[in-house]
């Protein structure tokens, strides 16, 4: 996910995929930048930061959380989309180069001449005590997946200061392996944040600093940095103020000295903060596209951002009343040919979104999309959706369909059984809210009840974790992140994270050993019919609910702030950002 404008984060995967952002106060405060010293920037409706440490872990899948992290301590490989296309972003990385052996199975990384914000130089031990970190704790990192990083790196060869040589268990695709594992890797101050050489005391240590987000702007321990803002203040309500890291000695030195990062609980608020100028970069929402020339007018561009993502509603397949419903394949395959996501996306995004129907982005043109995904194996019709499952042994009773034979729904299905399905989506937001009641109603005349709870994103990932089914919080049945939370995938988009068994993002526990394996080879294979395979395959067997992928964002800009592209991976770089006018 983003978990996710879930990178519902690369987590890893979503911090090597996926993203989730966030905000708070009804209508920020703050004043329009008297000066090209300072930027006011909006954060998403409802998605607070909540995050500094740059390891995530499952319950801060958050966009923004990322982005703010990468500001401050650079990533080894910066993989995104900001120059305009995906590829890695030197400028932005500690690493200038990455030289594969011919066989594939090991990597020697150089790192450029870096120092922390203390002097210090970053050394090739800051980037072992990463990975000595995530070797014994990744089943706490969120970027884990059984069978990759960091199980797939066999050994870490420190040559010198500013070389060492990772190897693997078997040969990768190179490609795969620098934008989906090696981009995840963040050096860190070793000399500042090691308690004694322990990595289990270690992440203890700072993962319980990270839960005192009063204590960013104070605590010393955030303070030694590699990247090219500082935190000067973070409040728990989402207001973030970057300023210039003045000992930043890398390639992207921040061009606006005084970053402001505000917060709204609703997209009406943030859009109210344009209209009086309070904000330099923001965004509005799909049905607010007729009102572009109001802000033209004003004194900004209106500029979609597009995203190389998909969205989606997870089953949870563990959930003890309705997990065994979600398991029968006919029974997903009705939901899906209940969605009409044409008119969703023609509707409820005013043509800004297009429908997806696999695990492959379909806003933008790839060779990983199959034939399969791409022509809609299950196209809306409430009639056919009612004849599948009347076919399986349900009537409609009271307007909902019920299990009448339970020989025929399908095993653990008792007799009695109503199709009743309560989702958990992100609050906040007019285009989620219309969304959700448009599905409520077409799943209706299937005779499918669906009924809807709402929460801020935080909230939302929170109350719907990966679970057993006689745990409590395992009450949860479909988890929607919003408008703003589809998955953000690298380059490659694998799905290791969210589609295998336990992956680390896998939020409702799908599991198909198939499948597990289409996704191992298209890790490894260097063509891309490994992933078409893949592709095809989750297309048809319909692991979670495919919705309609939207821009990450409409994004409205105050005329003469320029310079950059907005990446389609869905991370924000405050250092590119300059006024040009």
């Amino acid at each position: 996910m983003s978990p996710a404008r879930t990178r519902l984060l690369a987590g890893a995967a979503a911090l090597s995929a996926g993203t989730l952002l966030l905000a708070a106060c009804s209508g920020s405060t703050g004043t329009s930048s008297s000066s090209h010293d300072s930027i006011n920037y909006a954060l998403p409706a409802n998605f607070t930061p909540n995050w500094i440490l740059p390891i995530g872990t499952a319950a801060h899948l958050n966009t923004n959380n990322i982005s703010i992290a990468n500001t401050l301590w650079e990533p080894l490989v910066a993989y995104d989309g900001s120059t305009g296309k995906i590829a890695w972003n030197k400028a932005g990385s500690v690493a200038t180069a990455a030289d594969f052996a011919a066989d594939g199975k090991s990597v020697t990384i150089t790192l450029g001449d870096r120092h922390w914000s203390d002097g210090k130089p970053i050394t090739s031990a800051d980037v072992k005590f990463w990975f000595d970190l995530i070797k014994a704790n990744k089943a706490e990192w969120a970027g884990y997946n059984p069978g990759k990083a960091p199980d797939n790196w066999t050994s870490f060869k420190t040559v010198d200061d500013r070389h060492f040589t990772i190897a693997f268990d078997k040969a990768y695709n190179p490609q795969w392996m620098l934008a989906n594992e090696l981009s995840a890797i963040n050096p860190l101050p070793q000399h500042a944040w090691d308690q004694g050489g322990d990595a289990k005391k270690t992440w203890t240590y700072l993962n319980n600093a990270a839960k005192n987000i009063s204590g960013y702007a104070s605590n010393a321990l955030w303070k030694t940095i590699s990247g090219p803002y500082a935190v000067k203040s973070f409040s728990t309500a989402g207001k973030v103020v970057l300023t210039a890291n003045k000992k930043y000695d890398g390639g992207e030195k921040a061009n606006i000295p005084t970053v402001n990062l505000l917060p709204f609980t609703t997209a009406d608020a943030e859009k109210n903060a344009l209209r009086s100028g309070s904000v330099d970069y923001g965004y509005i929402e799909a049905t607010d596209l007729d009102q572009k020339d109001s802000f033209t007018a004003r004194g900004y561009k209106v500029e979609p951002w597009s995203g190389w993502a998909i969205t989606y509603m997870p089953y949870n397949f563990n959930n003890p009343a309705m997990g065994a419903v979600f398991k029968q394949l006919y029974a997903r395959q009705a939901v899906q040919r209940s969605i009409d996501q044409a008119s969703l996306a023609k509707v409820v995004f005013n043509g800004t979104a297009v429908p997806g129907y696999g695990p492959i982005p379909q806003g933008q043109p790839s060779d990983f999309l199959s034939s399969a995904q791409k022509s809609d194996p299950y196209p809306f019709s409430t009639d056919a959706a009612r004849t599948l499952l009347t076919d399986h042994g349900w009537t409609e009773q009271g307007g909902v369909m019920t299990c009448a034979e339970p020989a025929k729904c399908g095993e653990g299905v008792a007799k009695g059984t109503k199709f009743e399905m309560q989702v958990l989506s992100q609050s906040g937001s007019t285009v989620t809210d219309n969304m959700m009641s448009a599905i409520q109603s077409s799943l209706s005349k299937t005779g499918i009840k669906f009924s809807i709870r709402t929460a801020p994103v935080n909230s939302v990932l929170s109350q719907t974790p990966q679970c057993t089914a006689s745990q409590s919080i395992c009450k949860w049945q479909l988890s929607f992140f919003g408008t703003a939370g589809s998955w953000y995938f690298n380059a490659f988009p694998t799905g290791d994270s969210l589609f295998q068994s336990k992956g680390g993002s896998n939020f409702g526990n799908y599991s198909n050993g198939s499948v597990d394996k289409l996704v191992s080879a298209s890790t490894t294979s260097s063509s891309n019919q490994a992933i078409q395979d893949y592709s095809a395959a989750l297309a048809r067997d319909l692991p979670v609910i495919w919705l309609p992928e939207p821009v990450y964002q409409i994004s409205v800009l105050r005329s003469g702030l320029g310079g950059f592209s907005q990446d389609s991976l869905a991370n924000f770089h405050p250092a590119q950002w300059k006024w040009t006018g």
